[in-house]
């Protein structure tokens, strides 16, 4: 699964979800991915929770088209602090 296809899937899960996917630096098979996610969904949840909200919305491609998933997520508050 390419990093477009799985933008494109968080995103149209996630209301008004900013998703970037690419390759983890030196990593070279398409099935280890690195997401940084923001969204407004994210307000109030913990961590894990959003990470969940994240698996579900990936789906069984969790388990079939991606291997590992390094994952960051940030509520729009959180992300324009970080900027």
């Amino acid at each position: 699964m390419n990093t477009e296809d799985v933008e494109k899937l968080i995103a149209s899960e996630l209301a008004e979800a900013q998703v970037t996917v690419a390759q983890p630096r030196g990593v070279d098979d398409e099935d280890h991915l690195a997401a940084t996610v923001v969204s407004p969904e994210f307000e109030g949840q913990s961590l894990v929770a959003q990470h969940q909200l994240v698996y579900d919305a990936l789906g069984e491609h969790m388990t079939t088209d991606i291997h590992a998933l390094e994952l960051k997520t940030y509520t729009p508050e959180e992300a324009a602090d970080r900027a």
